[in-house]
């Protein structure tokens, strides 16, 4: 049931796309587009982004490993997962982290101001280059900030080995409704850490773990019950099911910008941080974690849709920009940094000079992203993966590389 791999690659640039923007905040308030109404909101949610994208890795390497890992935990397939994995990840942040670390420098030397980062030192260098930063009831974000969520997607690969015989046992032996009582009772915790309203960024009391480790069940679970609806020997569901299920594409996102609207106009929501601050990061409202379980169930949807959405995701414009998904969130932040230096440098602060500034960062940041991942991110990868004998490309990558249609690969291992 390889269909969905298309429109799901599609997502994965809607994700990276949401967090963007949801970082540019402060550019777009200057430009006067924080003040439209219902896309204020959506953007200042635009966090739930890694959420959706921790969901949607868990369905695509549950749809992967479900089978080839086979009912019981081997050292050799586990291993080979960790270190193919760590090709998926790896070179690209270690390319990013160091170049973080250049840049505060530079920045320090060519501005003369050297502000206090208790996070830049030795041991937290190593921390960020075993991924392990983000561990830990209270974890300290420095250096290239987003691969938080790299550090947490870790710890998820390193557990599915374990999680994977869950899963099959599920799959085996449990009705349809039993699927869905799991479902819920996986996001439970997130809902509840998501309930809180002393820490704005989830991150004490364990709050990235929570999420990385519900969403990412979550979504593993979905693509359990997305088999169900798919009959055996088939790779489309029956066409009542797949107009229910586009029906349900559309509908999930209107409630997801519905509820981001409802929050962001509910004052008990609102960050303390937001409200007291002008000059503070525009944090998102408390409780949009809620939200998560309504895009899960969008990847359940689109999986088993071939209209609509579906459709529109899968095109090779959507699945290229998903292929470079991950070079564009590990690299914007950096670049945004050195755009934002030069708008400084050059005294640019508003006006139609900015709005055309703006244009060309974000411009930048895309161009940037393809080098990252045509110089750095894929061929490492291809390295990487080949060097334990597994072939180099994954499916979405052949529909959007045409290098890459010269490989058969038929699995995004």
């Amino acid at each position: 049931m390889a269909v969905f791999i298309r429109q799901l690659t599609g997502i994965r640039f809607v994700a990276a796309l949401w967090v963007l923007l949801y970082h540019l905040q402060g550019p777009l308030n200057t430009m006067g587009v924080m003040a439209i109404p219902v896309l204020n909101d959506v953007i200042r949610v635009g966090r739930l982004g890694v959420d959706l994208f921790f969901a949607l890795s868990g369905f695509i390497l549950t749809h992967t490993y479900i089978n080839k890992m086979g009912g019981r935990l081997a050292a050799g397939a586990t291993l080979e997962f960790w270190w193919l994995r760590l090709a998926r990840i790896y070179p690209v942040h270690f390319v990013m982290l160091n170049i973080a670390g250049l840049a505060i420098v530079a920045q320090a030397l060519i501005t003369g101001v050297d502000r206090e980062r208790p996070w830049l030192n030795p041991v937290d260098y190593v921390r960020n280059l075993l991924l392990v930063q983000e561990w830990g009831p209270h974890p300290s974000r420095g250096w290239n900030i987003v691969a938080w969520s790299l550090s947490m997607e870790w710890l998820a690969y390193l557990i599915f080995p374990l999680l994977i015989l869950v899963l099959l046992a599920l799959h085996k032996r449990v009705a349809m409704p039993v699927l869905i009582v799991a479902w819920f009772v996986a996001l439970l915790p997130l809902l509840i850490r998501g309930s809180y309203t002393v820490d704005p960024y989830y991150t004490d009391l364990w709050g990235s773990v929570v999420r990385v480790l519900t969403e990412f069940t979550a979504g593993a679970i979905t693509y359990l019950i997305v088999l169900r609806f798919i009959p055996e020997g088939a790779s489309d569901p029956h066409q009542r099911v797949e107009r229910l299920a586009t029906t349900v594409s559309v509908v999930m996102p209107i409630l997801v910008v519905a509820g981001a609207v409802f929050l962001g106009r509910w004052s008990g929501a609102q960050s303390p941080i937001t409200l007291n601050d002008p000059e503070a990061e525009p944090l998102p409202p408390f409780f949009h974690l809620w939200l998560v379980p309504l895009l899960i169930v969008w990847i359940g949807a689109l999986a088993l849709s071939r209209r609509g959405q579906a459709r529109w995701l899968a095109t090779d414009t959507l699945i290229l920009g998903g292929v470079v998904s991950y070079s564009l969130y590990m690299t914007h932040l950096v670049w945004f940094g050195v755009w934002r230096a030069g708008m400084n440098a050059l005294g640019i602060e508003a006006g139609i000079l900015f709005a055309i500034a703006w244009i060309v960062g974000i411009a930048g940041a895309f161009i940037v992203a393809w080098l990252m991942w045509r110089i750095v991110e894929e061929p490492c990868r291809r390295v990487m993966r080949r060097a334990v004998g597994v072939k180099p490309v994954a499916p979405e990558e052949t529909t959007a590389d045409p290098d890459a249609k010269k490989d058969n690969a038929v699995t995004d291992r």
